[in-house]
């Protein structure tokens, strides 16, 4: 299973970026999927996470500006985010618990990080 974010990249102060993450290989269902950022220097922080029926969650930091959202269909992971602040600049990462078989355990899997750098 490879997890592939896109959608990173440099955009002024009050820009917007739409990040996606694509799940391949042998992949049966994906439970929660969830972006995270981390900083320099910082730990890697929750941003969004959605639930397979749809249920959101937002860190603060993001609420009013940030909008994920999944296509079950192509196991697949977005998040809108507009109103960009430089505070915003870290590598984002996607995560997703998946099963690989029906009878298979979720596992936690992380995709390789995209850069989102927001210039002041």
């Amino acid at each position: 299973v490879q997890l592939q974010a896109s959608g990173g990249g440099l955009v002024q102060a009050g820009g917007s970026l739409r990040l996606s993450c694509a799940a391949s290989g042998s992949v049966f269902s994906i439970n929660d999927m969830g972006w995270y950022r981390q900083a320099p220097g910082k730990e890697r922080e929750l941003v969004a996470a959605i639930t397979r029926g749809g249920i959101t969650n937002y860190a603060d930091s993001v609420k009013g500006r940030a909008t994920i959202s999944r296509d079950n269909a192509k196991n697949t992971l977005y998040l809108q985010m507009n109103s960009l602040k430089p505070e915003d600049t870290a590598v984002y990462y996607c995560q997703m618990g998946l099963r690989t078989t029906p009878t298979a355990p979720t596992n936690i899997y992380w995709g390789q990080g995209t850069q989102v750098t927001v210039s002041s």
